[in-house]
């Protein structure tokens, strides 16, 4: 029965956030799906947009870390629930307006909003799943931002052709504010608010040694947090740095065409999808097998690895692609010329493919593992504040790959500013697999499991 009940109750929760969550990221991104149409009715220069969508991103990293901790202090049902309410009013206000500083006051506040989706959902993954489903499941609800974000475009272009854009806006809106009270209702923060045993307490129990639960002063004075928390730093930054320019750096210094740049964007996008699935299977895999210690953790190898990857995947997208056809053929092109001939498309097309689908598998899974060992390493009256802090940093590392490594590209050349991201890439990798086996357990440790 109670199996039973536990396989229920994760259904209903878990579909309920997936697709409170994929509204969520549509509706942060509903304004850049209809921005043409509104540029068509509305005179936007650029500094316009910029000033709406800078808005929104500045509120969210924000509203992200404050949520993250809020997460440890009241009701993450209720957290995600108010949230998913609130963006889905201001979009349908949104829908409403026509003036820049209304626009970017409205986008402000759904940056806000957004800020409360994710860090109640991984307070209550971490209460209804085992540490061996943790990092599956956490990939999976991750997977609802690939789904809006690619599905959402077609969408709203689809809907364009019959309705206005205030009308699909407004639309979204009420849907999205509808939907969070179905959250409120089927979703619940821990079993024992449905009369059911603690994950937590099954697995610690026999442990023995006085008060468990840690003080901010213990948790925050831990040194792995603040080793994932730079290391989370400069993956974000270089993977936003490779997501945010590397189309134009295809098309300005390699001498590819507008199409060859979003087709590899979207070879990135899906090599992302299956990297942040396969993170969470395979690391669920290791610590299946050997457990979650208080030294090192099992995640990290594949962690190590796919950092590795993105370094790798770098260099090579800066080296190997070049303007001009080599006159001698390298070794990539001698590889590839059979698959060439066999669906029609040029050698150079198929590596850029490769490259992109590469560094998305490769950045995409560090995105979910950071999230998952911060929470799961931290106690747990601190495991929202333990992701809202390494979140942070990362809004940190993607702020660096904006105008910072731009100015880099601009003095330099763009050449320059991915050689400078790929070394910054190589220490992180080296640092981190130096302190692999350092005492990852935060915050106090129980006498006997020390």
């Amino acid at each position: 029965m109670g199996a039973a009940g536990y396989g229920y109750y994760r259904v209903v929760i878990f579909i309920c956030m997936f697709t409170g969550y994929s509204l969520y990221f549509f509706n942060r991104k509903t304004f850049s799906f209809v921005m043409p149409s509104v540029m068509e009715e509305i005179d936007f220069d650029k500094d316009d947009l910029g000033m709406i969508t800078s808005s929104q991103t500045m509120a969210y990293a924000i509203s992200k870390f404050i949520s993250g901790v809020l997460s440890d202090q009241i009701s993450a049902r209720w957290l995600f629930s108010t949230g998913l309410f609130v963006v889905g009013v201001i979009n349908v206000a949104f829908s409403w307006s026509s003036s820049v500083p209304v626009f970017s006051l409205l986008w402000f506040i759904n940056g806000l909003g957004q800020g409360c989706g994710w860090p109640p959902c991984g307070k209550v993954l971490r209460k209804w799943y085992e540490p061996s489903q943790f990092g599956t499941w956490w990939s999976v609800l991750c997977c609802s931002m690939n789904l809006a974000g690619s599905l959402g475009p077609i969408l709203v272009m689809v809907l364009l052709r019959y309705y206005h854009w205030r009308t699909i806006l407004t639309m979204s809106g009420i849907f999205c504010s509808a939907f969070s009270f179905v959250c409120l209702v089927l979703v619940k923060n821990e079993p024992k608010d449905v009369g059911l045993p603690s994950i937590e307490a099954a697995a610690k129990k026999g442990v023995k040694g006085g008060k468990s639960e840690s003080t901010l002063s213990e948790f925050l004075l831990s040194p792995f947090l603040w080793v994932l928390s730079l290391s989370y730093l400069v993956v974000f930054g270089v993977k936003t740095a490779a997501t945010d320019w590397g189309q134009l750096f295809l098309m300005q210094e390699k001498g590819q065409t507008a199409l060859m740049g979003s087709t590899y964007m979207s070879a990135l996008e899906v090599g992302g999808f299956v990297g942040s699935l396969a993170s969470g299977f395979i690391s669920d895999r290791a610590v299946a097998r050997q457990g979650l210690g208080t030294y090192g953790n099992p995640r990290h190898s594949l962690l190590i690895v796919m950092m590795a990857g993105m370094y790798v995947s770098m260099y090579l997208f800066r080296v190997t692609i070049t303007p001009e056809v080599p006159q001698e053929a390298t070794l990539w092109v001698q590889a590839i010329h059979p698959v060439s001939v066999l669906i029609g498309v040029s050698e150079k097309e198929i590596w850029i493919l490769f490259l992109g689908a590469m560094f998305g598998f490769s950045s995409y899974g560090p995105v979910a593992l950071f999230g998952v060992i911060a929470s799961e390493s931290a106690p747990s009256n601190f495991c929202g504040t333990s992701h809202a802090i390494v979140a942070l940093m990362a809004n940190v590392g993607a702020f660096m790959a904006g105008l910072p490594f731009s100015t880099i590209a601009k003095q330099h050349s763009w050449d320059m500013a991915f050689w400078v991201a790929e070394v910054t890439m190589a220490v992180t990798v080296v640092g981190f697999f130096l302190v692999r086996n350092m005492r990852t357990k935060m915050g106090r440790i129980a006498e006997k499991m020390d």
